[in-house]
């Protein structure tokens, strides 16, 4: 027989503790940020299927050599039955014929080796004086149980099973016990595939593990996602409460936000009516003494008297034309986060501002002239269109010289615009971009009555029916305001 070396696989593991702790950081956005909801929860999924892999791999493993060893053993035991059945004591002598089944039922694969020792009454009858004694061997045996023991022989593991026997015959005792071994290759073989195979099914598993995590951390964060996206798609003026559906462990965050956006709105509509309250308690007295300083200038006959209520009046005027625009843009503010769309005729309206305006346009000598399709019918709040389109040509009155022409061009192509462009000295060009802003005015502005929200009422129009204002100024001279929807 071939001796055959035997290999002994071994396995060894470790594991690094993962953290994602890490120090807050202030982001682009200025929120503070300490660590990943999402990281946290995909480390402790994997981490988690990581142990639970190990587990599985070493649990499989130490059952498959339990199943394998229990195997061998199974043989070993009915070698050694076999062996023993044939011992007999003849003429006073004990007499034990091997069968060969005894060691061809050991055949493996790898052709492991096989020893054998019998004995009687401590004094060797046959097989290998060297192989390992066991306690069976040693002690007088009580009953005819097997005894399986691992060992060394010859420097290579070995399993071996011991069982005695007592003989009586014709007034003689014998004792006889038989140890059969058996060399672990095939066994260590069989071991190394099952380890192979379990350590690839492992790593499947913990391969499919990990996938599945990422799939169900996402699908965890993503309801969260969709409520900071339904946040974020809100226009500034949206202060409803979220309606839509979310997971329980949000209701928490969900109730506290909305009762911050009815604070909010609550807030805000106490300070628009407040606006909208003070210039109208303002404008009323206003108009008052304008009409007591108009009769005033008439009886007066001193030139002095004279510029000083011109003066008061001018200062009149100015405080009751920003009057008149902080109740129009407390309107549109209120407005614009509530209103429904109605279909209008944009034609229509600017025509109804035009013959407005006109007597104010005749005293500066100044033409309103309307041009483009004679219809434009459209989605929006009329009021609101109606405010800002009457800012505009009023602002453009303001600077428009005498003897000249505003015109006034309503289009719907490429989409609802109108645009009003005048002759005078146009708008600063390095201001142009800051006009919006509230109660910003051009360095051209000095010795005009105005309040600087003229525009701001305007942009925030067209913001509402997510429009844009653009300002610009022409070539051939003059400011222009396109107003679209």
């Amino acid at each position: 027989m071939s001796r055959v070396n035997h290999a002994v696989v071994g396995v060894a593991s470790s594991a690094k503790p993962a953290s994602d702790a890490v120090d807050a950081t202030l982001s682009d956005t200025g929120v503070y940020i300490s660590g990943s909801l999402r990281n946290r929860l995909v480390v402790t999924l994997i981490g988690g299927v990581a142990a639970l892999t190990l587990l599985l791999y070493v649990v499989v493993r130490d059952y498959a050599a339990q199943i394998a060893q229990q195997s061998q053993d199974s043989i070993l035991r009915a070698s050694v039955s076999s062996m023993l059945d044939t011992a007999v004591i003849r003429n006073g002598i004990v007499e034990l014929d091997i069968p060969h089944s005894a060691f061809s039922m050991l055949n493996t694969a790898k052709d492991d080796r096989v020893f054998y020792a019998i004995y009687q009454d401590d004094k060797l009858l046959s097989g290998y004086a060297n192989l390992p004694r066991s306690s069976a061997q040693t002690t007088p045996p009580a009953s005819t149980t097997a005894v399986l023991e691992s060992a060394l022989y010859q420097g290579v593991p070995i399993r071996q099973i011991t069982a005695s026997r007592l003989l009586v015959a014709g007034g003689k005792r014998a004792s006889v016990s038989a140890t059969v071994a058996q060399t672990q290759d095939a066994l260590s073989d069989t071991l190394r595939a099952i380890t192979l195979k379990a350590a690839l099914y492992g790593a499947g598993f913990f391969s499919l593990a990990v996938l599945l995590s990422a799939w169900v951390t996402s699908s965890t964060i993503r309801p969260l996602r969709q409520l900071a996206n339904s946040v974020a798609r809100r226009g500034p003026q949206d202060l409803s409460p979220l309606s839509q559906p979310v997971p329980t462990e949000m209701v928490a965050l969900v109730s506290a936000f909305n009762h911050l956006m009815a604070r909010l709105e609550k807030s805000f509509s106490q300070s628009e009516e407040f606006i909208a309250e003070a210039a109208h308690r303002v404008r009323t007295p206003l108009s008052t003494v304008r009409s007591h300083a108009e009769s005033t200038l008439q009886r007066v006959d001193k030139e002095e008297n004279r510029q000083a209520l011109r003066s008061m009046i001018r200062a009149i005027d100015e405080s009751s034309r920003a009057a008149t625009q902080l109740l129009d843009h407390a309107m549109i503010t209120f407005r614009a986060s509530q209103f429904e769309y109605h279909s209008i005729d944009m034609v229509e309206i600017v025509r109804d501002i035009v013959v407005r305006l006109t007597p104010i346009a005749q005293m500066k000598d100044v033409e309103l002239r309307l041009e483009g399709q004679p219809k434009v019918i459209t989605l929006g709040d009329p009021i609101l269109i109606q405010n800002a389109v009457r800012n505009i040509v009023d602002n453009a009155l303001k600077y428009a010289p005498s003897e000249s022409l505003i015109t006034i061009t309503v289009r719907s192509d490429p989409k609802p615009t109108i645009q009003v462009c005048d002759q005078g000295a146009g708008f600063p060009e390095n201001e142009i971009k800051n006009l919006t802003r509230r109660f910003a005015r051009g360095s051209n502005a000095a010795g005009t009555i105005g309040s600087g929200l003229g525009l701001t009422i305007a942009k925030d129009v067209a913001d509402a029916h997510t429009g844009t204002l653009n300002i610009s100024n022409q070539t051939s001279g003059g400011a222009c305001v396109i107003f679209s929807l």
